[in-house]
Formats: structure tokens, sequence, C-alpha cells
């Protein structure tokens, strides 16, 4: 049993619920991630006892471009404000595990950065993948690389080179002895290299008494990722899906062979989540909204380890646009949501279900039992030492009764709505509201209800609007920002007007690709020879 087998992760995407800029122009610093203070009571209170937080480090735009693994991001501070945000946490018993972005840097690493400077002499040549200085890119660097997702703007680092892996390796142990974290998120974890990964396990058995590896994984056999070699969990993503179609199909067949499948490959305690920084917001995904209620309910009470995205508590809405994030990582201010932690009927729904699962051990470490299962009513038990805790769960819109095998309990208590059932021949019987669900637990004396809103009391909460980013704060050591650079003015003849255009589209097309900096555009600026602009369009 270790700290990660009883937690309830809270996660926040810090650049975006901050309001930081969405360029690191590196002018300076600004103290944003102090303004966390707040979130971390907040976050107690609706039962999380695990923070994971990410990206962090400094990088040019969206936060997994990483430029420094050892410095935080100028736009939320210094590494004294993560070094407070870890222990401020600590103190409240509350766990971090932060975001490593190791398949890949940002164009401004110290090793790409060597390699653009000195080409096939540099030290660093071999520690990005497939470097070929025949290529070219649409950054006209005169190589190629392999990259992410078809993104130049994040280059692959050659994980089988021994010297990026004690590279890395070193982080890790940087970050454990700076900053005190529990564990690390692995960022693209499907596409890192299996041998890469044993490397960080050792680590991570080295540096710190159940210090806990998580990866991204989107498909396949997820025990190929987790087991006893490489990582103890990945990220959920089959459930995920299930959860919102399961409800809006009507279809509890597809989350109940989700789970089953799932729970084949080898008993590994998967990390659950129903959103996340990177997909559409619950609320927005789910066609009844009421489905809140059970979605979240199967959250807590499956086999895995819940997690809640920032503002997903309130039921904010936020869609994917074309091209951009932004609308599922906004910005949230405390003074905004402080009553809402109070009063929001999602919040207090996830607060009850933070509660219960503290209460309740069989919902970290008991057994899984289905005992119904239909398109709209689903039952099932966690078992833990003679003590059977039943969940329920209806997406109809009527009522519908149950008669399930219960424990050795002579009665039972529904945690959330506060109703007693007595035991019959083994069975209990029960009534399930529309749209809604129970966990029912052996009542013992005293024993009540945690208060939580009915189904049909959660609303979808609309976004902020976006706010201007505010200017960074500069210190007194760091140059005045330089103003960005703007495209020269077309000059009179019609070559000048030829150049300008094909600076215009080349920026444009490296637009579409992520965060373009000033330098980037500077770069294409200074460019005035018209077949390497034409070579630079050709190379997209």
């Amino acid at each position: 049993m270790a700290w990660y087998d009883e937690a309830v992760f809270y996660h926040i995407y810090p650049l975006g619920m901050l309001g930081a800029p969405m360029e690191n122009k590196y002018d300076g610093v600004t103290h944003r991630l102090r303004e966390l203070e707040p979130w971390i009571g907040h976050i107690k209170t609706i039962g999380c006892n695990a923070l994971y937080i990410g990206p962090l480090f400094e990088s040019v735009g969206h936060g997994y471009e990483t430029t420094d693994y050892k410095k935080l991001d100028g736009r939320l501070g210094d590494n004294s404000d993560l070094v407070w945000l870890v222990q401020e946490c600590h103190n409240a018993g509350i766990r971090v595990i932060l975001d490593g972005v190791f398949n890949h840097t940002g164009r401004d690493f110290f090793a790409f950065k060597d390699i653009r400077e000195n080409r096939e002499n540099s030290r660093y040549r071999d520690w990005y993948c497939n470097v070929n200085f025949w290529g070219n890119n649409e950054y006209n660097d005169g190589f190629s690389y392999d990259n992410w997702g078809g993104y130049n703007l994040l280059a692959k680092l050659n994980q089988r080179n021994p010297e990026v892996r004690d590279y890395i390796c070193d982080v890790i142990r940087f970050w454990v002895k700076e900053f005190d974290i529990d564990g690390i998120r692995l960022d693209a974890a499907d596409v890192l290299d299996f041998d890469f990964m044993k490397s960080l396990r050792a680590v991570a058995n080295e540096v710190k008494p159940e210090f806990w590896l998580m990866g991204e994984v989107i498909h396949g056999e997820y025990s190929r990722w987790a087991n006893e070699g490489t990582l103890h969990s990945v990220t959920n993503y089959a459930l995920h899906k299930a959860f919102y179609s399961g409800h809006n199909d009507h279809n509890y067949f597809e989350i109940a062979h989700t789970v089953k499948r799932t729970l084949g490959m080898g008993g590994i305690k998967l990390y659950n989540f129903v959103d996340n920084h990177d997909v559409e917001r619950i609320i927005s995904k789910l066609n009844n909204k009421a489905h809140f209620t059970p979605v979240h309910i199967l959250l807590y009470t499956l086999p895995g380890i819940p997690s809640i995205y920032y503002g997903s508590e309130f039921a904010i809405e936020g869609r994917k646009e074309r091209h951009s994030d932004a609308s599922l990582r906004p910005a949230l201010r405390w003074e905004d949501h402080k009553d809402k932690a109070r009063e929001n009927a999602a919040a207090k729904l996830i607060a009850a279900l933070g509660k219960i699962h503290a209460e309740e051990p069989a919902l970290s470490y008991g057994d899984f039992r289905e005992l119904r299962l239909t398109n709209r009513q689903y039952a099932f038990s966690r078992n833990l030492n003679g003590r059977s805790v039943v969940i329920t769960v209806n997406n109809d819109d009527n009522p519908s009764d149950m008669t399930l095998p219960a424990g050795v309990a002579a009665e039972y208590i529904g945690a959330l709505s506060g109703t007693r059932v007595r035991v019959d021949n083994g069975n209990i019987h029960i009534n399930i509201p529309a749209n809604s669900g129970d966990i029912w637990v052996p009542y013992t004396e005293g024993r009540e209800a945690v208060p939580a809103a009915a189904p049909e009391e959660i609303k979808p909460v609309a976004q902020p609007a976006p706010e201007p980013p505010k200017a960074p704060e500069v210190s007194a050591q760091a140059p005045a920002p330089a103003a960005a650079p703007e495209a020269p003015v077309s000059g009179r003849t019609y070559e000048d007007g030829i150049i300008a255009g094909l600076q215009e589209a080349i920026i444009a097309r490296m637009e579409k690709n992520g965060c373009v900096t000033d330098r980037m555009r500077q770069d294409v600026y200074e460019n005035t020879h018209h077949d390497s602009l034409i070579n630079w369009i050709k190379s997209f």
C-alpha cells in the first residue's frame, strides 16, 4: 500500500489557470504561482489529497516545448515559488507530481541551439533523432530532425543516447532534491523508449520511497507501459471515452466492457479521469447534463485513481477550438469561485464523493464484482475484509428498482441520499432516481449521508470571458522588453513585394504549427533571398 493507492488527484494546467501570456518573451519573472495559495485549501476541502500540476518549466509557449528543465517558467515565477507550493501542499497533506516532458524539447533548449549554431560539429548532434544536414524545415535551419506530432517546434530527443538518458535522470534527481516532489507524469509516454522508461523507474526507486511514475498513454495494452519494470500507472483514456459515450448512448455495456478489459491488464491501478487539458470538459460532452452525477459516481468508485481537472468541479464548460486548446485551459481567479466552492451543486457532489472515497478503503483496495448490467442501469460492489460497498447508477429519465446481493451487514445506507434499507435474505431492495446513483455502505449508528446536490441542480457554467494577458513584471536586473518585430514595409519594386509576400506566407504556416516567438519572426524577416524563401515554403 502506497500513498498513490489512496490518491484522489486535482489536476492544474498552470499557464492557463493563472492567466499567463501565451508566449514567453524571457523578459522577467511574474510570481503567478503564489496565486494558488487559496486553491490549496479548496483542493483539500473537496477531498483531493494529491496535485498533478504542469507543465511548469521554462518554455516558449504552451509549456511542452521545454527550454530549461531546471528553471520554473518565468511567467509563473522562480524556483523559490515552486519550493513554496510543494511545501504548502505537503503541509496540507497533499502530494505533488509534475509534468515530465522528456520525449522532446523546444528549439531554444541548449542542446538544440548548439546544433543550430555548430551543425555537424555540434557535440549534441546525437541528442536528437535523425538529424539530417541534407534536409531542411519550416524554420530554414538547413537540417531536418524527428519531432512529436508533426510539429518541428517539438524536437524529439534520442532517448537511446546514454548522455540524454543520464541528463534526464539527473533532472529527476534535481527536482526531488530542489522541490521535494512525489512523482512525475510522463508526457507522451506512449512514444517513449521502453529502456529509457526502465532507467527512469530505477531513478524513481532511488530518489524517494513511493516515488510515483504515471505515463500519458492513449491506446493499447496498458500493461506494456505500467508494470514492475517501467511505470506505476498510465492514463485510462479507454475509460474516459466510455464515461461520456456510455451515458450519451445509454449504453452501460460499453463502460462495463471497458472495466473488465482494463482489469485484465495485470491488475494495474490506472489513472481515471473524465476530462483534462487536452479534451473537452465533461459537462460540455454530456447530452444530458444530469448525467454529471452518475459519471462522477463511477469515477470515484470504479477501480483506479480518480482525478478532477481544475474548474470541472464547478461544471464549467469547454470545447475545443480549431488550432487551439485555450478554451480547455481557461484562467480562473479564486475571487470569482470562492463562493461556488460552497454553493455550486457540482462542487458539492465532488466534495461528497471525495469524503466517501476517503472513508471507504474498499473503494481504493477492494475487489470488483459486477452485480447488474443493462443499457441504463449498472451495479457493482467493492469488497474488502468482509465489508461490501454497493454502487448503483441509472442513466434513464425514469427511476429504477434494483434487488442486489449485499454483504453481511443487517442494514445499508445510501452515502449520498441517506436512504436506509434492510438486508432481506442477503439482498437489498433499492430505488435509484432518474439520472442518478448512490453508494451503499453498511449502516452504523450515527452514520449520515454526505450532503450532495440532486442531479437536476447541476448546471453548466459558462467560462469566464478571457482577460487580456497582464504585462509581465520585469525584475530590476532584467532588460526592458523589446518591441515585437514587425514585418518590413515592402519596397517600391516588384521584387520587394514578392519577398514580403513569401515572408508573410512562412509566418502564417509557422503559426499553424504552434507558438511563433519574436525571435522566430525576426529570422524570417531577415531572410530576403528569394530562392531560400521558396525552399522554406516547400519544406512545410
